[in-house]
């Protein structure tokens, strides 16, 4: 509508108004404007909006690491993060980490995400993984049965800069080398092979097609055919075949379960596996059928009709991992008929430890926020992932215990096959973040040379020996009484 001067309206002038059949014409026909911009940019275009990104925030200054001078105690971050945990499981948790580096810093995921926050980034974002350590990435089945090489613990995604990912995996990849006793020289090619893979993967992937991202996946055989060292390739292909001849019948169920009377149960080893006669006394409350129907609701609908068809046998307590002693982890036993089982797997999820640098998650429960980053990173999800919350309101997120997992023994590695198994990290990495991410842009702020690459293996070999330091410092306070530990034998 035309403005009418503020002196015309004092003054008394007849203004007439427009109708309501001419505003709703007039409305229609602005909505029906053709748009003057075109609502996307070619990968060309996005690929040097990238590359301008440097002009900001230099590739160089991704190099090295000093610690700032208001860093946090790491003991202290390590000790905090044990807040709601399992007390008796705590120890067993620092017992782990105490170990070695690599297993220090597999375990202290919050630590470096309080030091990442203080490293430059060039402003893009992704949905990172959070703790995108070398054992972190593995191999299991697709719901169509194919085996896939992918990032395998996503308990900490959340939104935030693509470089905290890269630059977490490049670390573990030195420290690796380190546990094994490789040269220096060898730990640093070897995660200099990681950044290249995904450098060199960004690339690819900045100008295909998004459902072609969507679509690509990393075949274990497929991978095969990218490792040029024979032993690697023959090592390889023999743990492929084990995973494969692998099921839940023949393997799982012996070894987990037993039958005591007329239904099977969960066999006790503990401390790793046990009842708690805590969780048992809730096993047939009204809170904990309430948690299994909101599980089953976040199922898809279809696989809701599977999922009936099993019915809840047992249920104990498991210790997994480094950084997840002392949360609550259970697995739950199913059975839909005599040698027909499912093990499923509850895990808790708490607040990422990127949240205090990234943002709060949009997602209330954290067993939700984990589902929804795993859809997005990985290629193909477990049919059962879902979420829920328990008794005295924890968080979890639920899946299939194991189906035909492969996971890295990295103390088995020698120089070839730490460097091949890098490479597939940093692949795999480059096709999650490209998913949720610009892959152009990214790409083009790395560039085609090795500039990124070397700046990044400058940042890990330092913050390899920060992650020392810390180590050091963890064990001190484990010998001083500060830290209760207990070593597994």
């Amino acid at each position: 509508m035309k403005k009418i001067p503020v002196a015309k309206l004092r003054a008394g002038s007849a203004v007439r108004m427009p109708s309501v059949q001419e505003r709703k014409a007039k409305s229609k026909t602005l909505r029906v404007k053709a748009p003057t911009e075109v609502p996307y940019r070619s990968a060309a275009e996005r690929r040097a909006d990238g590359k301008m990104l440097r002009d900001a925030v230099p590739r160089a200054q991704h190099s090295g690491w000093n610690p700032p001078k208001e860093r946090r105690d790491p003991v202290e971050l390590v000790l905090a993060q044990n807040e709601g945990r399992l007390l008796n499981l705590v120890p067993i948790r620092h017992g782990r980490m105490m170990q070695s580096p690599f297993a220090f810093y597999r375990g202290t995921a919050a630590v470096m995400a309080a030091d990442l926050a203080h490293t430059p980034s060039s402003g893009l974002r992704v949905q990172a993984c959070g703790d995108a350590h070398l054992s972190n990435f593995g191999g299991f089945a697709t719901p169509e049965r194919n085996l896939v090489f992918d990032i395998n613990d996503l308990d900490e995604t959340l939104p935030a800069p693509w470089e905290w990912d890269i630059k977490r995996l490049a670390a573990s990849v030195v420290l690796a080398g380190r546990h094994i006793q490789l040269k220096q020289s060898e730990s640093a090619a070897a995660a200099r092979a990681a950044v290249r893979a995904y450098r060199e993967h960004m690339a690819e992937y900045a100008f295909m097609k998004v459902l072609e991202i969507w679509y690509d996946r990393i075949d274990l055989q497929r991978l095969l055919d990218h490792v040029d060292d024979k032993k690697a390739r023959a090592r390889m292909q023999q743990r492929i075949e084990q995973a494969r001849g692998r099921n839940a019948v023949e393997h799982d169920f012996p070894k987990l379960a037993e039958h005591l009377g007329s239904t099977p149960c969960i066999k006790d080893n503990p401390p790793l596996i046990y009842h708690s006669a805590e969780k048992m006394h809730h096993a047939d409350s009204e809170e904990l059928k309430a948690a299994w129907m909101l599980y089953r609701e976040s199922l898809p609908e279809h696989t809701r009709v599977l999922f009936d068809r099993f019915h809840l046998c047992d249920m104990a307590l498991k210790v997994v991992g480094v950084g997840s002693v002392g949360t609550v982890c259970l697995i739950a036993l199913y059975m839909a008929a005599d040698n027909d089982p499912l093990f499923l797997q509850i895990k808790e999820a708490n607040a990422s430890v990127l949240e205090p640098y990234a943002g709060k998650s949009l997602h209330s429960n954290h067993g939700q926020r984990v589902v929804v980053g795993q859809r997005l990173m990985q290629t193909a999800s477990d049919i059962f992932l879902g979420w829920s919350q328990g008794p005295r309101g924890r968080h979890f997120y639920i899946r299939q215990l194991r189906d035909m997992k492969l996971s890295a023994i990295v103390e088995s590695f020698d120089d070839e096959i730490l460097r091949t198994y890098a490479e597939a990290c940093g692949w795999a990495l480059a096709r999650a973040h490209a998913r949720s991410g610009d892959a152009a842009m990214i790409s083009g702020y790395m560039g085609s040379g090795g500039m990124f690459d070397e700046a990044i293996v400058d940042f890990a070999v330092d913050y390899a020996d920060q992650a020392e330091r810390d180590h050091k410092a963890f064990v001190k306070a484990v010998r001083e009484g500060r830290v209760k530990a207990v070593v597994e034998s």
